[in-house]
């Protein structure tokens, strides 16, 4: 008697794909799976650094990763992205998504912010660049955006070959809408225009990545990441490169995909 619970499995390139049948069961798998690679890392060299995402999507990954056993006074937490010249109070704020949603929650060894609203936003960027590139990033939970972004790699910014680790960019009318929809702004005009991000390689470079989709909001994205052209277009594509990435779905995210059906 198969179990109704269990996710539909398939690959697409070299990722590993799961669909969950709510966004509270894709958050619990991807959580223990992130639990096992952290501990790992811990095992392996001593601690573990992570770079999380945010948004309303990683809410059920947030939620249940610090349900985990996980001995965070040996992470280093690291986040992808922030608005230029937004603070880390205001109710938007990236800064204050990890904040309130991880660090406040299970107090790691150490948090790394990236100040979008610094003096000098190419030394911020420099300094956030050295602290990623000092040594190994262990697991990236990188989401897909409406447009297909990556961070705050849009389309029309996403480099694949980027030499930069963190850079400065414009966001898209798509990626600026979204803001807005999701609540964390009233309207357009109030979505800024530019922020700062580590890039895709830079995101790619971490050894293993964790990408949780839910949402009917996001089945476009999935399908252009999981079965389209592996190209800039739609920079989730770059997933299907990375050879140990896991993207949790769920039904409605996922149902756009041939796949797995």
């Amino acid at each position: 008697m198969s179990d109704l619970n269990a996710p539909r499995q398939f690959q697409a390139g070299a990722a590993r794909i799961q669909v969950y049948p709510s966004r509270a069961a894709l958050g619990a798998a991807a959580a223990e799976h992130a639990a096992v690679l952290i501990n790992r890392a811990i095992q392996e060299r001593g601690r573990a650094r992570v770079i999380a995402a945010t948004g309303n999507s990683q809410l059920p990954l947030a939620e249940a990763l610090v349900m985990q056993p996980i001995d965070w006074k040996s992470v280093e937490l690291f986040h992808m992205d922030e608005y230029a010249g937004m603070s880390a109070q205001h109710p938007a704020s990236f800064r204050l998504w990890i904040r309130t949603r991880l660090e406040e929650k299970v107090h790691p060894l150490k948090t790394h912010y990236l100040a979008g609203d610094a003096a000098d936003l190419d030394a911020e960027m420099a300094r956030y660049s050295k602290l990623l590139l000092d040594a190994p990033i262990d697991v990236a939970f990188v989401g897909f955006g409406e447009n297909g972004h990556i961070a705050f790699n849009d389309p029309p910014v996403a480099d694949f070959g980027d030499p930069a680790t963190v850079k400065l960019v414009s966001l898209d009318e798509a990626c600026r809408k979204q803001q807005a929809g999701e609540g964390h702004f009233p309207d357009l005009e109030s979505v800024p225009k530019t922020a700062v991000t580590i890039t895709c390689p830079g995101l790619f470079r971490a050894n293993a990545w964790v990408s949780c989709v839910p949402e009917r909001r996001k089945a476009e994205a999935v399908r252009c990441a999981l079965e389209g052209p592996i190209s800039e277009v739609c920079p989730a594509s770059l997933v299907r490169r990375h050879p140990n990435a896991s993207v949790y779905l769920d039904n409605e995210s996922a149902s756009l995909l041939k796949q797995g059906q």
